[in-house]
């Protein structure tokens, strides 16, 4: 029996008994006492002035998408196709998700691997990239993949159990790549968070469904127990765990009903659920400082909000409709967090996701593309947020052109050379900018100079900005000047405008 349907001849049905509830961004264990932005201050020193907390802002839909048909499916005789993890990474959008494949043993559930220009496709042909160990708790399956990237290394968080009879033995495990195609078992091949077992249920499931999220220097793991404490009596609930090791072998916190706590054991009481939900995925969006959590309802995804500290619900739900049988997936980048706009990036934020869309002979399956844009997030407020607009150029106060790089800005008295370097233009400055360091200026008609192999930099107070080709220093009036290869390696390096 497939490792996703959880005793689940019934999860259909209990998924849908959670959707009630999961529309009302309610879940047990809810936070008691005043939120965080609401205590008072212990220092006297006056605060500086801030945008009041952003508290069930209701935002507007835009740009309702949706795919002919299927996007991803697995090839030969694949019987079942669901719990997507989708990233674009560098450029592209990659997929991972479960299936199972006679040619890939153990005869268990098995990740495959496809990736394409878009989240509607078209994907490459799907290969199994990760399948059962044929021993430990993952002996048998491998399910619900969800991928972060913490520097050059991949990391994937996947569902295992030794064989189809689960009675709660469904478990989390890690696994690490430099590609995304390759895997080895992290944490000695064991799990990394089993069931608490605080409340045996009918359903039998376990522990597993899980999504991560990197954030400022944390891995944030949220999953399902059907044995914890704050779940619906059907198994539904969504926990969070966090750990600066990517491995959840040390420094573990876990989420409860005064935040987060240092925790000895990753499978202890289970005091507080994040949504009343199955198999959900989610990402933060960095420009709203707001996590953003994909669960499926009655009529399609919904979309809950949490602030950063699990305190409010920022934003009211958002509805993604249409057909659904389990496992949505978030285009995220490969931290976790939600592409920024184009446009837009402090307004508007996409939720694309990826889904199941019918109950097959053997299983959720038909993977489909569904999407619209969340408008009115009110974000960039601060510096952190204002980290969205990394490599959006907005207006100066000069009447020039800010490129935010990372946390400062990069000030261009030429207007041709920063729309060159920046992902795009805004028209108007969000308030989080004046908050950002200026960087460094590049006024008209800075000196350049190349070096032998033809590279080209600019010369900011005697320090030097590579900007790769003569184009730009053509486009800044600016006069260049070969130097040597010893000469070129001597001057001082300004950062490259990073983008994302």
């Amino acid at each position: 029996m497939p490792l996703s349907r959880r005793p689940l001849a019934s999860l259909a049905a209990l998924a849908l008994v959670s959707a009630v509830t999961a529309c009302t961004n309610a879940a047990v264990g809810d936070p008691i006492g005043a939120p965080v932005e609401q205590q008072k201050p212990t220092s006297t020193k006056k605060a500086p002035a801030q945008a009041p907390p952003r508290d069930r802002i209701r935002l507007s839909v835009e740009n309702g998408r949706q795919s002919a048909g299927t996007v991803i499916a697995g090839a030969g005789d694949a019987p079942y196709n669901y719990a997507p993890a989708v990233m674009v990474d560098n450029g592209k959008v990659r997929a991972w998700w479960c299936s199972q494949l006679s040619a890939a043993p153990p005869g268990g559930d098995d990740i495959l691997y496809s990736e394409g220009p878009a989240v509607g496709g078209p994907f490459s042909t799907a290969v199994p990239v990760f399948s059962g160990s044929g021993g430990s708790f993952d002996a048998m399956h491998t399910c619900d993949p969800s991928l972060i990237k913490i520097g050059n290394v991949y990391y994937m968080y996947y569902t295992g159990a030794a064989r189809d009879n689960h009675a709660n033995g469904s478990s989390v495990g890690v696994a690490s790549s430099k590609d995304g195609i390759t895997w080895t078992r992290e944490a000695g091949g064991q799990s990394i968070v089993a069931p608490a077992g605080d409340n045996i249920r009918e359903n039998t499931y376990g522990a597993g469904q899980q999504s991560a999220i990197y954030l400022d220097g944390w891995v944030y793991l949220m999953f399902t127990d059907t044995t914890g404490l704050a779940s619906h009596q059907n198994g539904a609930g969504q926990y969070v765990l966090r750990s600066k090791d990517p491995t959840f072998t040390k420094g573990v916190e876990a989420l409860g009903k005064q935040g987060f706590k240092a925790v000895t054991s990753n499978n202890g009481p289970r005091t507080r659920s994040v949504v009343e939900a199955f198999s959900a995925d989610w990402m933060w969006i960095e420009a709203a400082s707001s996590f953003a959590i994909a669960h499926e309802t009655d009529e399609g995804t919904t979309i809950t909000f949490w602030n950063r500290d699990f305190t409010r619900h920022p934003f009211e739900a958002v509805l993604i409709p249409g057909a659904w049988e389990e496992g949505p997936g978030l285009l995220r980048t490969p931290e976790g967090h939600a592409p920024a706009d184009g446009k837009d990036p402090c307004g508007r934020v996409g939720l694309d996701v990826l889904r199941g869309t019918v109950e097959g002979p053997a299983g959720p399956t038909n993977i489909s593309h569904f999407g619209l844009d969340a408008v009115g997030i009110k974000g960039c407020v601060t510096a952190t947020e204002v980290k969205a607009l990394n490599g959006f150029a907005v207006p100066s106060p000069e009447r020039t052109l800010d490129v935010v790089v990372g946390g400062n800005v990069m000030r261009f008295e030429r207007r041709s050379v920063a729309e060159k370097f920046a992902r795009g233009v805004l028209g108007t400055r969000p308030q989080g900018v004046d908050a950002l360091k200026l960087a460094f200026t590049v006024p008209a008609g800075a000196p350049a100079v190349t070096n032998p192999a033809g590279q080209v930099g600019l010369l900011l107070d005697g320090k030097l900005w590579v900007v790769g080709s003569a184009e730009v220093a053509t486009l800044n009036s600016s006069t260049i000047t070969p130097v040597s290869a010893d000469q070129w390696a001597r001057y001082e390096r300004l950062p490259d405008l990073v983008r994302r």
